[in-house]
């Protein structure tokens, strides 16, 4: 009984043994023919046929997940046609499989060069502060790292005068609006002063209405007074005068007015004249 399951537990372990050889073998084959196709890509890419290197990439991809070199190559050819997002895609595809640090520290110093071509300075410095992770020695990758904190720096520099100059411009725009309400409520309250003195002054002149209207009928009752005497105190050789009969004194009046009126009218003719009268310019030498 020992005696079979020994035999078992040594054909189990063989078994184990062959498959895991078979998968070992089977991934080698499979990356080998991800390498031919990426090599493939890498030729129909160097005689400008795009489309072709494109299509060898993607079947190099899906044939080993194992080759970072087809990511990573496609990603460059993206980049070079500046389809950024489909390449910083490539460029993490491949920084993900890549099991050496030199390919990773490849694969995130490009992703660094697509957030700087994004203006996307902050995700840049983390990209080129990962590639030098894993290579601190390249020196390509500091300067890009330098160059990306430097532009951030300006950003955010932009950034706060811009938000200076907005709230400035705010703050006066605020200023104006409660300059105008202050405005509109002093025109409100003179408007209402001024309704007020109206009001006190319609009742003034209607008080001094009524009392020209009192004096104007005293005085017609005096003038009805004197222009009707009684005749016991009339002297006796006055003559009567007639009614609607006018006094020599108006007469005169009234001729006086109409020379004074018709004199007034002849003046005015006479500027109208002058007016009228043509200005000789003089030459212009």
């Amino acid at each position: 009984m020992r005696k079979l399951i020994s035999t078992f537990l040594l054909l189990f372990i063989s078994v184990s043994i062959f498959s895991q050889e078979e998968n070992t073998k089977e991934k080698e084959r499979a990356l080998k023919t991800s390498t031919n196709l990426t090599w493939d890509g890498n030729k129909n890419l160097s005689e400008n046929n795009f489309v072709q290197a494109e299509v060898d990439y993607r079947r190099a991809i899906a044939k080993s997940p194992e080759n970072a070199a087809a990511p990573y190559n496609l990603g460059t050819a993206y980049y070079n046609n500046e389809t950024y997002s489909e390449a910083f895609g490539r460029f993490k595809e491949a920084g993900e499989v890549a099991t050496s640090k030199k390919d990773k520290h490849k694969a995130y110093h490009n992703m660094g060069n697509v957030f700087m071509k994004r203006k996307d300075y902050p995700k840049a410095v983390e990209a080129y502060k990962e590639a030098l992770r894993n290579d601190p020695t390249d020196d390509e990758t500091r300067y890009n790292l330098a160059l990306a904190k430097e532009m951030q720096k300006k950003e955010e520099e932009e950034n706060k005068d811009k938000n200076d100059d907005n709230k400035d411009q705010q703050d006066q725009e605020d200023k104006k609006d409660q300059d105008q309400n202050k405005d509109g409520d002093n025109k409100d309250d003179q408007n209402q002063d001024n309704k007020d003195q109206g009001e006190d002054g319609d009742k003034g002149d209607k008080g001094d209405e009524k009392k020209d209207e009192n004096k104007e009928g005293d005085g017609d009752q005096k003038e009805e007074q004197n222009k009707k005497p009684e005749q016991g105190d009339q002297p006796q050789d006055q003559p009567q005068r007639k009614p609607n009969q006018l006094s020599k004194q108006q007469v005169e009046n009234l001729l006086r007015a109409m020379q004074n009126a018709e004199k007034q009218v002849q003046e005015k003719i006479d500027a109208k004249k002058v007016k009228g009268a043509k200005v000789k310019n003089e030459k212009d030498w």
